[in-house]
């Protein structure tokens, strides 16, 4: 059975933002090896819509290795979105998802194949609330934002998690890798 690995950036204050962080070559890295190791990646649409900044990239490098080659991976990298509003999706790699969450995780979950990745806080959540993750790991970026989107506030229950491990990054961002504990 594949394993769903959630991931996130999160300020220290407990908002998620993918514009609130400070990415440097080595996030860049890291996201691009996590992306590697992975067979598919979900997204709702907003978080969907932020991805297609690395599109035109893929075939436009910037000359920025880190986010040149982390390009690559994201333009190859299969993509699932969920979307009450969006009917077609432009990156060849990606499709609009045929079955509700849930189902559809399940399905792919099945089939053969590497990680799947969720990279939506909307999706986390509710795949957290359906006891669908392995793993979670998410990044917390020194900053204190002030405002957003808190990461946690619509967890139905309590969940417990177990720290597995931890990577620093030397722009000061920390990455906690979690398990879910059955409780």
């Amino acid at each position: 059975m594949r394993k769903i690995i959630a991931a996130m950036n999160m300020t220290l204050d407990g908002f998620c933002d993918h514009t609130s962080g400070i990415p440097d070559d080595e996030i860049h890295d890291h996201y691009r090896d996590l992306l590697k190791n992975g067979d598919v990646a979900l997204y709702g649409r907003i978080t969907y819509q932020l991805m297609e900044y690395w599109k035109p990239l893929a075939t436009n490098p910037t000359g920025d290795k880190s986010m040149d080659d982390f390009a690559v991976v994201m333009d190859r990298i299969p993509k699932v979105v969920f979307s009450h509003t969006l009917k077609t999706v432009e990156w060849e790699t990606a499709r609009i998802a045929e079955r509700g969450l849930e189902e559809e995780v399940l399905s792919l979950r099945q089939q053969p194949g590497g990680n799947i990745l969720v990279g939506s806080r909307s999706l986390i959540i509710a795949l957290i609330n359906l006891g669908l993750v392995d793993e979670f790991q998410v990044m917390i970026y020194p900053v204190i934002e002030g405002k957003g989107l808190p990461l946690f506030d619509k967890i139905h229950n309590r969940t417990v998690m177990k720290l597995v491990n931890t990577k620093t990054f030397a722009g000061g961002a920390v990455m906690l890798y979690y398990e879910f504990s059955k409780e």
